[in-house]
């Protein structure tokens, strides 16, 4: 539902799955991504443009988050973590307290970076989600889904200039930009949630990358899976046109 933007009835899914499930913090966590995929469509953030160069990521403006959205986000990322660490009180090793906290983090650094272009906040979310991503692997190795935390963190890093990669080093914050694609191919092919999500990443990666053929493979194939989000069809269209 997410992915072709039927926000409304996606939370209506989340809210169903969380009945009989209150203590369980994936329910949470999945109606968090609902709010920020909404403020995403909404302020037209996935449009692969913004990443074609360096010099567009960074010169990207501020943007004006809906605060009642940002309210909601925030309501769900507490409840998922509060959940998820009450589990993990109990069992250190409990999956769904992992992966709630895996995607909460990762959702936050996402929010962080593209609707309020708080970068250093960001990696520092990011490095988070990283954390639990491995924590999570170390318990469920096929939790395939979590590859995008450690993905994501290792091709935004990996993609930096070399002294930045160092300073950031310093902090525990290293970066492999060819291991970061090959993990998101992973949550891309294997993926149970997310797999939509991480082949969106990487064909901007690929347009990033100016590799067109695999860029536009992977919007023809999101675009014929889901037809109501005109996003994939428009990318396309631009990179048909050479834009």
């Amino acid at each position: 539902m997410l992915y072709n933007l039927d926000f409304p009835r996606a939370q209506q899914e989340f809210s169903s799955w969380e009945q009989g499930r209150a203590d369980n913090p994936v329910g949470p966590v999945g109606e968090a991504a609902g709010f920020l995929f909404s403020e995403f469509q909404r302020l037209g953030i996935l449009e692969s443009q913004f990443y074609a160069s360096d010099s567009a990521f960074k010169a990207r403006k501020k943007l004006s988050p809906d605060p009642v959205i940002r309210t909601q986000f925030d309501s769900a990322i507490n409840r998922a973590q509060t959940l998820a660490r009450a589990r993990l009180a109990k069992d250190r090793k409990d999956r769904d307290a992992l992966f709630a906290m895996t995607l909460s983090s990762g959702l936050q650094a996402d929010y962080a970076a593209l609707i309020e272009k708080r970068n250093l906040v960001s990696l520092h979310l990011t490095k988070d989600a990283t954390a639990w991503a491995q924590q999570l692997l170390a318990v469920d190795p096929t939790c395939y889904d979590a590859h995008i935390a450690t993905g994501i963190s290792q091709y935004i890093v990996g993609t930096m200039a070399a002294p930045v990669r160092w300073f950031l080093r310093l902090g525990g914050v290293s970066g492999d930009k060819q291991r970061g694609i090959t993990e998101l191919q992973l949550t891309a092919a294997h993926g149970q949630y997310l797999a939509p999500f991480a082949r969106i990443l990487l064909a901007i990666a690929y347009v990033h990358d100016k590799d067109k053929p695999r860029a536009r493979a992977l919007l023809a194939s999101l675009r014929d899976e889901f037809p109501n989000n005109p996003l994939f069809a428009r990318e396309i269209a631009r990179l048909d046109s050479g834009q």
